[in-house]
């Protein structure tokens, strides 16, 4: 609710007089004992002892304690006694050095408080929804709805100049490096192949439409056929997806591209940048080549194709130990092609019945239909399976797993990727309880290569691209696109830090028939794939060069060097998981003058 004051009260705030601020509230020091200064600020606290007032004063570079002594002031004093929370406030004053058994080790600040000269209310507040502080116990919802309060928090506030930081050191090393920044068009044709595009309306062409960028990834890829053979861009991007967690349908990239390159060369490039931000974020010396795996081979070892690897606990197939077992479970998992995996979990054969209960339900969420669980101790295996198990198959799984008494088995069996999927999920739960997640562990990157091209959809009965149908295939495998397009492999890979992918990328197909036979294989006609793509393809009939890159997930990246667990909290003003701005309520109903000239008109269902 709006306070309104009688007019005179409004024209002498306004009329205020306030001088220009000496120093931010996150500098003084002894050093500026006995100096006159000016701080403008927020009320972060105020606590009147009955005669002295004492005030947290708080901008974004920190919080000084000033202190408002009636006996120096008696003016500034009658004012103070005005102040709550969130005032904005200018103050002149004296800074005095504090007593060392006063020192506050906690702020920078701690060693100084300012005795105040001169006070001026520069605006008055209500009282906020929530304290502007830290640790908030308020929903999300109710900080998304006042996002502005909520960016007052030291915590978000931090981790805005973090974001700030790491524009600046990517731009700053992308230059050095002969890269370009150049602007691509945020309205641009639609190309609906992954995530549905935002769709904007022409008001001058009718019936036509515009769609906001997934990516600039045409664009980008028309640069390197111009000649410029280094480009990158910080650049938003959008999709119309389904509610998901932590997604945001604005979102930002680093979008990289080069000309004259294979795999090697992206490597060498990506590397060089997160030595740079390791460097200066973390302090920590990063050591490259940084670690790589296949795709297959980071599904048979963690169930995923971005693993944590900041924790040991691998998968481990027991297909050859199990290929002629008598258990019914494993030997149709061997016999129809499918997987048998294994994870040892360290001293935990002492787990209770409830417990491993409460993992078989855990895994039946990630839709596996039950677990076979096995305690290793001095007589062998302890396990309801194990009277369905022969001697020597016991001898091998204990002998293969390098299990030991007091270790717990942990076995899943069925198609393979389902199969390895649900297992790395398991292995995230079994790490959970281990306590192996620690914050504080070393973060890991792993490059993640040699990806399928193509992935096969049941419902719609075709073949999907991976990435993006830009994608080329391995040079060896382009057979392969005319008789067995399923076992392709792509000249793609992933950037994963501590678990999150935050990068992908890959070597560009350049060659308009190799395009032209991809789009046949994904099901886009000729007169599709030339209404939707014909610019593209045109333009590699005039001499395209060999050409690949990579796009960051910015927002992801902040937020893992921030330690925050939401892209939400990296972004000023985030969206819900329901692409809600709660703040500004958008999207929000047009005026029907506003439809009309834009040739719209909404059907009611």
């Amino acid at each position: 609710m709006i306070n309104f004051r009688p007019q005179n009260y409004l024209m002498k705030k306004i009329k205020m007089k306030f001088k220009r601020r000496t120093h931010t509230c996150g500098e003084l020091k002894p050093t500026n004992a006995d100096e006159k200064v000016v701080l403008n600020g927020w009320v972060n606290r105020k606590r009147d002892l009955g005669g002295v007032i004492f005030i947290e004063l708080r901008d974004r570079y920190g919080v000084t304690q000033v202190i408002i002594e009636p006996e120096h002031n008696p003016e500034a004093h009658q004012i103070g006694k005005e102040l709550r929370n969130e005032f904005v406030v200018s103050i002149e004053g004296t800074v005095r050095q504090r007593p060392d058994d006063q020192i506050n080790k906690d702020v920078t600040t701690g060693e100084i408080d300012v005795i105040v000269d001169k006070l001026v209310i520069l605006n008055e507040a209500e009282t906020p929804p929530f304290s502007i502080k830290d640790e908030v116990d308020a929903f999300e919802d109710l900080r998304l709805k006042y996002r502005y309060l909520d960016l007052r928090r030291p915590v978000l506030q931090k981790t805005l100049l973090l974001r700030h930081r790491m524009y600046q050191l990517v731009r700053k090393y992308f230059d050095k490096n002969s890269f370009v920044e150049i602007e691509t068009p945020v309205l641009m044709k639609s190309t609906p192949e992954g995530a549905r595009d935002y769709l904007v309306p022409s008001r001058i062409h009718k019936g036509k439409f515009y769609a906001l960028p997934q990516s600039p990834q045409t664009y980008k890829q028309l640069l390197m056929v111009s000649g410029f053979d280094r480009y990158f861009q910080i650049v938003k991007c959008f999709r119309d997806e389904d509610q998901r967690a932590d997604r945001q349908p604005e979102f930002t990239q680093i979008d990289v591209e080069m000309s004259f390159v294979d795999i090697d060369d992206v490597f060498e490039i990506v590397e060089g940048l997160m030595k740079v931000l390791f460097k200066d974020i973390w302090q920590l010396e990063l050591q490259t080549p940084i670690q790589r795996l296949t795709f297959d081979d980071a599904f048979e070892k963690y169930g995923t194709d971005k693993p944590d690897l900041r924790f040991d606990l691998e998968l481990q197939t027991l297909n050859s130990v199990f290929e002629k077992s008598g258990f019914k479970v494993f030997k149709d998992a061997v016999n129809n092609g499918g997987v048998v995996s294994a994870l040892v979990a360290p001293g935990c054969a002492a787990y209770s019945r409830n417990q491993i209960d409460n993992l078989t339900t855990h895994v039946k969420k990630l839709g596996a239909k039950g677990l076979v669980w096995m305690k290793v101790n001095e007589n062998g295996i302890d396990s309801p399976v194990a009277k369905f198990l022969a001697d020597d198959e016991k001898q091998n799984l204990i002998k293969s797993l390098s299990a030991k008494s007091g270790d717990l088995i942990l076995i899943l069996a069925g198609k393979r990727l389902k199969t390895l999927n649900q297992m790395g999920g398991l292995r995230i739960e079994m790490a959970k309880r281990l306590e192996l997640l620690n914050p504080d562990s070393k973060p890991k990157l792993l490059w993640v290569t040699d990806f399928p091209l193509l992935e096969w959809d049941e419902e719609t009965n075709r073949f999907y691209a991976m990435h993006h149908p830009f994608t080329s295939p391995r040079l060896e495998d382009v057979e392969l696109l005319d008789t067995d397009p399923g076992k392709l492999k792509a000249r793609a890979y992933d950037l994963v830090l501590n678990g999150h992918e935050i990068a992908g990328g890959s070597i560009r197909i350049h060659s308009s028939e190799l395009q032209a036979k991809m789009f046949k294989v994904l099901g886009i006609s000729k007169g599709e794939a030339e209404k939707k793509f014909g610019f593209l393809m045109n333009a590699f009939k005039y001499g395209a060069p060999p050409h690949g890159g990579i796009a960051f997930g910015f927002d992801r990246m902040v937020m893992i060097f921030a330690g925050e667990t939401s892209i939400r909290d990296t972004i000023a003003f985030p969206k819900t998981t329901s692409a809600v701005s709660l703040m500004d309520d958008s999207p929000s109903e047009v005026s029907e003058e506003q439809l009309k000239e834009l040739h719209i008109r909404i059907r009611e269902e």
